[in-house]
């Protein structure tokens, strides 16, 4: 296992752990949503991170961080109701949410795995409010797929702006060290 998938997992169990704590506290009642106000919560969290990153400052108590491992639940939520979109299905035991979460994350993982491959990792010498931008642009983007009903001439879909969203979130937390806090705590 290389550096970057040790790290790539020990920041999805932290979002992992959340996500599970807020299925007990809420259930699915993500379920009711639709695949654009999913991509509007993305985007909530992703346009305060940068807001924060450019006045220095922040006014409410909870940290850029925890928009971070938002921005990747809501975009593993989105790939699991793109996935579930002819089902109606409400409900699901713990365990099989916990597959469908893990499935997103395996794809996604592989796609990481791949990009690394072929890019070097150049993320590593990204800044972190660069990756912001680079998620603020997914978003627009899937927001315009969405407009389009779906429709591309020559782009992908949705689903792999939303695994890009999600490598880049976890890039940034990797960045800020939360990979490191993590193995410090084990």
């Amino acid at each position: 296992m290389t550096k970057t998938e040790f790290e790539y997992r020990q920041i999805i169990a932290i979002c992992r752990e959340l996500f599970q704590k807020k299925n007990k506290d809420y259930g699915t009642s993500w379920r009711i949503l639709r695949l654009s106000s999913l991509t509007d919560q993305i985007f909530i969290k992703a346009q305060r991170i940068r807001s924060i990153q450019e006045k220095g400052v922040q006014k409410i108590d909870d940290g850029i961080e925890g928009e971070f491992i938002g921005i990747i639940n809501y975009c593993i939520i989105a790939m699991i109701q793109k996935q579930l979109e002819c089902s109606a299905q409400m409900e699901f035991s713990e365990h099989e949410l916990g597959d469908l979460y893990d499935e997103q994350v395996a794809k996604t993982l592989n796609l990481l795995l791949n990009k690394n491959h072929d890019y070097g990792e150049a993320w590593r010498d990204m800044r972190v409010s660069s990756m912001t931008d680079l998620i603020l642009m997914k978003i627009f983007r899937t927001k315009q797929i969405e407009d389009n009903q779906g429709q591309t001439l020559v782009s992908e879909g949705v689903e792999a702006n939303y695994q890009d969203m999600l490598n880049y979130a976890v890039f940034c937390l990797i960045q800020m060290g939360m990979a490191q806090q993590q193995q410090q705590q084990q």
